[in-house]
């Protein structure tokens, strides 16, 4: 991403900033599901409600 911390017009900088993201090269596909790293989180036991 271009540095646009010098630009103060907000115009000016989102013209700058899509520039930027246009002109940079594309990612490329994933190389493992998009949550693979979220900490899982345990099932709550079933039947009865938990109260």
């Amino acid at each position: 991403m271009a540095d646009t911390k010098s630009i103060t017009d907000k115009i000016e900088r989102k013209k700058v900033k899509r520039a930027a993201r246009k002109a940079a090269p594309a990612k490329g596909p994933r190389t493992g599901a998009r949550g693979e790293n979220k900490a899982k989180v345990k099932k709550a036991a079933r039947g009865k409600t938990k109260r």
